[in-house]
């Protein structure tokens, strides 16, 4: 538990031998943050040990977990990425790993570890992103382009969608085992999960965040003195907004570095208390002055009304937050942290409650059309469903007599003996 610096020191990292490895820096959705669920997730199989990391949620985690305890597996953590763990160590008596993974639904991009290959794995729907690099004669998995330029290697190409990379001795090989799906790409990766200086979909994060602002400033027009970007997440998208309106930008918050992202928190308490030590104000930027604040998003609230008592306390004549995105009404169930729709502030409020609630001048969104023309992607690319309810891969209903009809009807998933894992895969 705790910061990779503070995990891995140097002498940690002298004590690892090998030539292969994977490592996963988790925030909890699906399981608490315990160690216990600390990943990568490692089993002894009858091939050998496999190892499991996994970024994403599965929607039929429930039933998949209940038929494996009906047969006997025991779970030692709570992560959904256990199930595919045990899935695939069932599968490697019978020579057809595949056949765990086309029982997923949802969302995973997963990094395997095997005695003789490095496995990734994207989803058919493509929820989240992986990329492919290369570093001298080895090959390297990520879930991002930025952890390739920190280390050197080269990047090659983004894994696609329903793909399967296995990467052993004779350099990668991909197979395609799903069936095909819609893209969903998670377009809160572009607005606020990915790093602004990876590139995703062949365009610079941080050029389609400046852009959303541009588009924002177009759609979402006030008068105003001074520009003000919520750091960091809001800078690039301020940045934008200050461009197209000819509105000076001014840096009036200070970001304390050392506290993470405060909706990501497991308590409500801890996200209060992080919020007052998160950002501080120089007042003397904002005093007097009418106040655009611009910022990635408002999911529960908490950090933006705080922002405004800041701001009004250090004397800001008018505060006019602009969001670039639309609100988000509904929850995620793919791998984002606000999967209960009552903690979401434009789930349970109007917007004129929110406002009130904020305690702004005035409240504006980016519409869902310029967000998704900013990023200069394919219209139909993209998973919209915290903004608009349409879910991919269906969330409601009985998922879980689903799930079990469609494993009991092949009658060849459970309880299979056979010989291979990965390496005896050949199509």
């Amino acid at each position: 538990m705790g910061l990779v610096s503070q995990v891995f020191n140097s002498r940690v990292l002298a004590e690892l031998k090998g030539d292969r490895a994977i490592g996963h820096v988790r925030y909890s959705t699906a399981g608490s943050s315990t160690l216990a669920n600390a990943q990568p997730l490692v089993a002894d199989t009858v091939r050998g040990p496999l190892a499991i990391a996994h970024n994403g949620n599965l929607v039929n985690a429930a039933a998949l977990r209940t038929e494996l305890e009906n047969v006997g597996t025991i779970f030692q953590t709570t992560a959904d990425s256990e199930i595919i763990l045990h899935l695939l160590a069932r599968q490697a008596a019978a020579g057809e790993p595949l056949a765990a993974l086309r029982s997923l639904q949802g969302a995973f991009s997963l990094v395997m570890l095997t005695p003789e290959a490095l496995v990734g794995v994207r989803d058919p729907n493509g929820f989240r992103p992986l990329v492919l690099g290369r570093l001298d004669k080895g090959w390297v998995l990520a879930s991002e382009t930025c952890a390739l330029d920190l280390i050197g290697a080269t990047f090659e190409r983004e894994i696609e969608r329903g793909e399967v990379v296995i990467i052993d001795k004779d350099g990668p090989r991909s197979l395609f085992p799903f069936a095909p799906e819609r893209s969903a790409f998670c377009i809160f990766e572009l607005v606020y999960f990915a790093r602004p200086d990876s590139i995703l979909g062949g365009r610079n994060v941080a050029e389609m965040r400046v852009e959303m602002g541009r588009r924002l400033a177009r759609a979402q027009p006030v008068e105003a003195d001074l520009v003000v970007p919520v750091p960091d997440s809001g800078n690039y998208a301020a940045q934008g907004y200050s461009e197209e309106s000819g509105i000076p930008l001014g840096h009036a918050f200070v970001r304390n570095h050392y506290i993470g992202r405060t909706f990501l928190q497991p308590t409500q308490m801890i996200r209060d208390f992080d919020v007052r030590v998160k950002l501080n104000l120089i007042a003397d930027a904002v005093r007097g002055k009418r106040v655009i604040v611009v910022d990635d998003s408002i999911v529960r609230g908490t950090t933006a009304r705080a922002r405004v008592v800041n701001l009004r306390e250090s004397g800001a004549r008018e505060v006019h937050f602009r969001i670039s995105c639309p609100a988000h009404r509904f929850p995620c169930h793919y791998g984002i942290d606000f999967p209960d729709p009552k903690e979401l502030l434009a789930n349970r409020m109007t917007h004129q409650e929110i406002v009130d609630f904020l305690g702004v001048d005035s409240l504006a969104y980016l519409p869902v059309e310029d967000m998704i023309g900013a990023t200069q992607w394919p219209k139909n690319s993209f998973c919209t469903a915290c903004f608009t309810g349409d879910y991919p891969i269906p969330v409601e209903g009985d998922l879980r007599k689903d799930t079990l009809d469609k494993l009991r009807s092949r009658g060849d998933f459970f309880g299979a003996e056979g010989p291979g894992l990965f390496d005896d895969v050949k199509s």
